[in-house]
């Protein structure tokens, strides 16, 4: 498995293991995968990588701004998704250990997640990657109609911001 930078090339693979994660109405409150323009805007020009082995996307990660105001500029917000063939591999954790590391030396000194309660393997591979959890959000947010629950994840970068 290489980890390596995502190019615009790698769309239709990320696009389908979105679709994957959405399909499982675990990953994200998203009913439908944006267009490549729109997921472009919405995620940070740098620390966008992808998983893959031979000709294979098996999963990727990517930062988006969690505000526009420049007090916040190294703070973002962390999506890691994996192809479910290739769940249990540790694709994850390698993804966002890679990540981790490209937004660090990217200037980035706090990472965060918002995880559903049921995305187990998720919560598993945050707290192995040195997040911890800060929050829990009853009721944030319905999806298909059913109410849902986020558990609030953070890193703090020990080397960004440390002083």
């Amino acid at each position: 498995m290489k980890i390596r930078p995502m190019t615009s090339a790698d769309w239709p693979a990320v696009a389908q293991i979105y679709l994957e994660g959405i399909e499982t109405g675990f990953a994200t409150f998203e009913k439908q995968v944006p267009s490549y323009e729109d997921w472009n805007k919405a995620h940070t020009s740098n620390c966008r990588l992808v998983a893959q082995e031979g000709n294979s996307v098996m999963g990727w990660a990517a930062l988006s701004p969690v505000s526009g105001r420049c007090v916040y500029g190294g703070v973002a917000e962390v999506s890691v998704y994996v192809s479910k063939e290739h769940w249990g591999k540790k694709v994850g954790s390698k993804l966002l250990f890679a990540l981790i590391e490209s937004s660090e030396e990217e200037g980035f000194w706090t990472l965060q997640s918002g995880i559903f309660p049921e995305n187990e393997a998720s919560v598993k591979i945050h707290l192995q990657c040195g997040f911890r959890q800060i929050g829990f959000r009853e009721r944030i947010g319905k999806l298909d109609g059913e109410w849902k629950d986020n558990l609030i994840f953070e890193r703090r970068s020990s080397r960004v911001g440390a002083n």
